[in-house]
């Protein structure tokens, strides 16, 4: 079984996709995921003495370098090596592996190593038939997935293997990914006559969003089906690449302005409450291959910052979709975060979340005050200190709701939170006004407005935080 997955010499025959041809042999060749293999890393230490005693799981989207890595630590150890596919193997494919792999270790001392591929594809009969031959070191276990681990695979299994998140490429990974294939004379097309224009290159590293199997793939056909010039150059140029991977150039640049310009506009839509908008540039950025976590993170933020109390489902939804996103990933990934645009877009805005600031803004300008002692915990100091004496319990009362200071009495009367009047907010201030007039009556106190912060004055104190 491994012979299919891992025989290097046939998937680097010439007639072989140029993917396969170019898949990294050594964690020298590997590009990408440092955090993970990199120089000193424990993954990369445990490979390279071959010493992987404890089962793993690579999780992470398509060609970020999982059956890559399963194939340089089946070229590395001393362990015998043994694949499954979980689409197509069941609990007796696993049997027959668990019976070998006593066998080996019985006779010849040798350990074990199963990959099983797409191992979310397993139910939860063919996992626990692993796990008691994991938990015994019968075999070392590496799974490989594209699904969240956490809600694909058994507890148990997770709870005894470690868990590696391997991350999309990053753009200059995959451009250098690319550079190999065109610079290898063995692998790749080192000796042909390619010369590949910058904006092409990083046009097929920037669509293929992370997934240098995609990249490569582009590329073979952009040079496979891009006929030589008078010299005999084959040139590959945006227009090429633009039709080899089907998508056009647009100006998108994940670390420069238009990154961060497309976001700002997306966001200020939405809280602009413009849906069309809103739908316009979030479109731009996906099919400029933006990370939509990095969308939906925002929209997060967005949801209390400026939708709030006016509409607390709005944080609701958007934590859902987030949710249903790391869930599904893309690209039906693509639905709860349009569903949660569409519904922060349309819902009633309320910002008064930032006037926590003026809270913050209060105690800069005028230090912190000491806990009164009625709120203070009881439990510790009430005899010796009287902390907690006074204190009236709310639930003894009608309403669940009894008149007394709750800040500093140097603070009482002063009002930081001024609840809108949009949405459900609009329910909350009448509840607030009534409340705040009672004990104000009841303090013998006249109310306080905390001094207004400006929108340039809240986000400064954002980014001191």
């Amino acid at each position: 079984m491994a012979a299919d997955l891992f025989d290097h010499a046939q998937a680097q025959r010439n007639d072989a996709p140029l993917a396969a041809r170019m898949r990294p042999r050594t964690l020298d060749e590997f590009v990408g995921q440092d955090e993970i293999v990199g120089p000193g890393r424990l993954l990369r230490r445990a490979i390279e003495s071959d010493r992987l005693f404890s089962s793993i799981i690579f999780w992470g989207p398509p060609g970020t370098g999982k059956t890559t890595l399963a194939a340089i630590i089946a070229n590395t150890t001393r362990s015998h090596f043994e694949t499954l596919n979980a689409v197509m193997a069941g609990v007796a494919d696993i049997r027959h592996v668990v019976s070998e792999a006593k066998q080996r270790r019985k006779l010849y001392g040798q350990r074990t190593i199963l990959l099983v591929d797409e191992i979310h594809r397993f139910n939860k009969s063919q996992q626990d038939a692993l796990l008691p031959h994991v938990e015994d070191g019968t075999i070392t276990l590496i799974g490989a997935t594209t699904e969240n681990p956490y809600f694909e695979v058994n507890s148990a299994l997770l709870s005894r293997s470690r868990l590696f998140m391997l991350r999309p490429l990053h753009q200059e990974e995959v451009v250098r990914i690319l550079r190999t294939a065109l610079a290898d004379p063995e692998r790749g097309y080192g000796a042909r006559n390619v010369q590949a224009d910058e904006d092409a290159l990083r046009h097929l590293a920037r669509v293929a969003a992370g997934d240098a199997r995609n990249a490569l793939n582009a590329l073979e056909l952009a040079v496979e089906s891009t006929p030589p010039d008078a010299e005999g150059v084959i040139h590959i140029t945006l227009a090429v690449a633009q039709e080899s991977i089907q998508r056009r150039a647009i100006l998108y640049d994940k670390d420069g302005d238009a990154h961060y310009d497309t976001i700002s506009a997306f966001i200020k839509s939405v809280r602009g409450s413009d849906p069309d908008a809103a739908l316009y540039w979030l479109a731009k950025m996906l099919y400029a291959g933006e990370d939509p976590r990095f969308i939906m993170r925002r929209l997060l933020i967005l949801a209390s910052e400026d939708v709030g109390l006016a509409d607390p489902q709005g944080l609701v939804v958007a934590a859902a979709a987030a949710t249903a996103l790391d869930y599904i990933g893309m690209p039906e990934g693509m639905y709860p975060l349009v569903e949660a645009t569409l519904y922060l877009a349309t819902a009633p805005k309320s910002n008064t979340a930032t006037h926590y600031f003026r809270a913050r803004a209060h105690i800069e300008a005028e230090g912190v005050s000491e806990v009164p002692d009625h709120l203070k915990d009881g439990h510790r100091d009430a005899h010796g200190l009287g902390h907690g004496r006074g204190y009236a319990y709310p639930h003894d009362y009608e309403g669940h709701w009894v008149a007394q200071g709750y800040l500093p009495r140097e603070l009482w009367g002063l009002v930081f939170y001024t609840p809108s009047t949009e949405g459900y907010e609009r329910i909350i201030a009448e509840r607030v006004n009534r409340w705040r007039e009672a004990q104000r009556r009841a303090l013998g106190v006249t109310e306080r407005a905390s001094p207004t912060l400006t929108h340039e004055q809240i986000e400064r104190m954002k980014r001191e935080r």
